[in-house]
Parts: structure tokens; C-alpha cells; sequence
């Protein structure tokens, strides 16, 4: 005895068209709201200094040193920890424009080495305008 009527069963399908709609628009709302920020990609606590602060000038240029004495021009990191690295590193950013203001961050917990290293590069290099930022006090 035969129950089933001869008709073809439907099978359930599952649209994944709106799901893929779905997820590329969270894709896309995430890349437009997510802010980048060069200075994130770092963690530096700066020295205290009771000093005003001075506004940076476009054109300087930056060398940062992390709390493990890792040399870093502009945003590229310096491979090697000598003052020859250094030294490249800094003639290849700033071409010949000594008289262009350098900045010279540096983790208040890195080496003093590391930061009196970089110091000598840039006076060996001829820039004679040299800054190191520091944050304002804290107050309490």
C-alpha cells in the first residue's frame, strides 16, 4: 500500500543573497568609521615637564624611540640599533634640508643611550634644530 501522493516534496532553502547584503554592509560600515591614528600604532609615555607646550610645525621631522631603544624616522622603522642605521635613515628622509626642524620621541622609560645616540646623529648630520616633547604635569 502506497501512502505518498507522487508529488514532488519541496525542498527548504536557506537565501544567503540578503545575508552576504547584511554582512557587507557592516563591512563597510566598520572600514568608514574606524579612525586611523599614526600615533596609536606606538605607545609612548612621555617624560613630565612643567614647560608651556609649542605647537609642532608641518614640516618637522620625527624620530621616535620606543622603550627598547627601536629607532623609528617619520613611520618607518630603522632595522638596526646603530647610529650608522640611524644615520641613513634620517639622510634618506630628509634629504638636504638641514634646517628643518627635527623632534626626537622618546618613551620615558627607553635607554638614555638610545635618545643621547640620536641626539649625536642629527648634531653629526648638521640639524641644530632638535626638540623632545614632553607632557605637561600632571596636577593633583
Amino acid at each position: 500500500m502506497r501512502l505518498d501522493s507522487g508529488r514532488l516534496r519541496d525542498e527548504p532553502e536557506i537565501s544567503l543573497t540578503s545575508l552576504i547584503d547584511v554582512v557587507f554592509t557592516l563591512i563597510i560600515f566598520f572600514v568608514v568609521t574606524t579612525t586611523f591614528d599614526a600615533r596609536s600604532a606606538l605607545k609612548l609615555q612621555l617624560p613630565r615637564a612643567d614647560a608651556p607646550p609649542t605647537l609642532e610645525q608641518p614640516q618637522t621631522l620625527t624620530i621616535t624611540v620606543d622603550v627598547e631603544g627601536r629607532y623609528y624616522v617619520g613611520n618607518e622603522e630603522v632595522l638596526r640599533r646603530d647610529a650608522a642605521a640611524l644615520r641613513e635613515a634620517v639622510r634618506r628622509v630628509a634629504g638636504d634640508d638641514r634646517d628643518r626642524p627635527v623632534m626626537v620621541r622618546a618613551d620615558a622609560r627607553t635607554p638614555h643611550q638610545a635618545v643621547v645616540t640620536a641626539i649625536d646623529v642629527l648634531g653629526q648630520l648638521g640639524f641644530r634644530q632638535i626638540a623632545i616633547p614632553t607632557a605637561p604635569e600632571e596636577t593633583r
